[in-house]
């Protein structure tokens, strides 16, 4: 039974069927000493001390959040090329940049609720403007 604690604390984990089968062994070899027969053991339940929990639980945390960090990352990643991508196929294209520009026009109508308009008739000239390109003069 020495074997069983040579393990590492992930080795006992990843293999606690093994030790069971190591464990029947073992104590099959003493079923006449104790008048019993043994027909099956195993590893139910591994308890830390509080410090090695704590410990545990630290590390375990640290690799989930790396695994994250990667994922958050490679998304990102994902993300800009996808930008560069459309940046370059606007800039190809005027008339794709013009289809994006009027999609943001049509957010930003989505989250206006209300237009006063001013009796000079000044926002609907300058959107014009706005989505023709031509500069606003002060």
């Amino acid at each position: 039974m020495d074997g069983v604690t040579l393990y590492r604390l992930d080795e006992l984990l990843r293999q606690k069927e093994n030790i069971g089968t190591q464990v029947l062994e073992e104590i099959k070899t003493r079923e006449a000493e104790f008048f019993v027969k043994f027909s099956e053991a195993g590893v139910k339940d591994i308890i830390l001390p509080g410090e090695i929990r704590d410990i545990m639980n630290t590390v375990l945390i640290a690799e989930k959040s790396a695994q994250a960090s990667v994922i958050t990352r490679r998304e990102e990643t994902a993300a800009t090329k996808s930008l560069l991508e459309t940046a370059k196929l606007m800039d190809e294209n005027a008339t794709l940049y013009k289809l994006k520009e009027l999609e943001y026009m049509e957010r930003i109508c989505d989250r206006i609720g209300n237009i006063s308009v001013d009796s000079g008739g000044g926002i609907v000239e300058g959107l014009r403007r706005l989505l023709s390109g031509e500069r606003q003069t002060p």
